[in-house]
């Protein structure tokens, strides 16, 4: 659960790649994928929709993607139904405010919320190793 204003992401996982369908069951959320897969063509470009429990939709987030939301609602659940085990260790996260991602978040306020470790995020130009 997460309330209005945090923002949580962009997550991935490597080497094991997970992908991950997305659904939001309760308020509304702007979640955001990053292709983060250096050798892919598509490598940094990122792509935004919005999700809400009044939708009912879903989006796949394929692996090797990064995946983040801001919650637009008071409060916000989101589920996930993933192709493979969770590995903590190999989770990284990638700054949501890289400017060579240059994500168009439809912020509420001047900064989100963030935890410790989303605020710690890498640039883009980590991921090329």
């Amino acid at each position: 659960m997460s309330t209005r204003g945090v923002l949580r992401g962009l997550h991935v996982q490597r080497p094991t790649a997970q992908g991950k369908l997305i659904r939001c069951v309760v308020g509304e959320v702007c979640d955001i994928l990053v292709d983060v897969r250096p050798e892919s063509p598509s490598f940094g470009r990122w792509v935004g929709v919005m999700l809400s429990e009044a939708r009912a939709e879903a989006i796949w987030a394929p692996p090797g993607l990064a995946h983040g939301f801001l919650t637009l609602s008071e409060r916000s659940v989101l589920q996930y139904k993933v192709d493979s085990p969770y590995v903590p260790a190999e989770e990284r996260v990638l700054a949501w405010d890289d400017p060579a991602v240059d994500i168009a978040w439809p912020l509420q306020r001047a900064a989100p919320i963030l935890s410790d470790r989303d605020r710690a995020g890498e640039p883009l130009s980590a991921f090329n190793a």
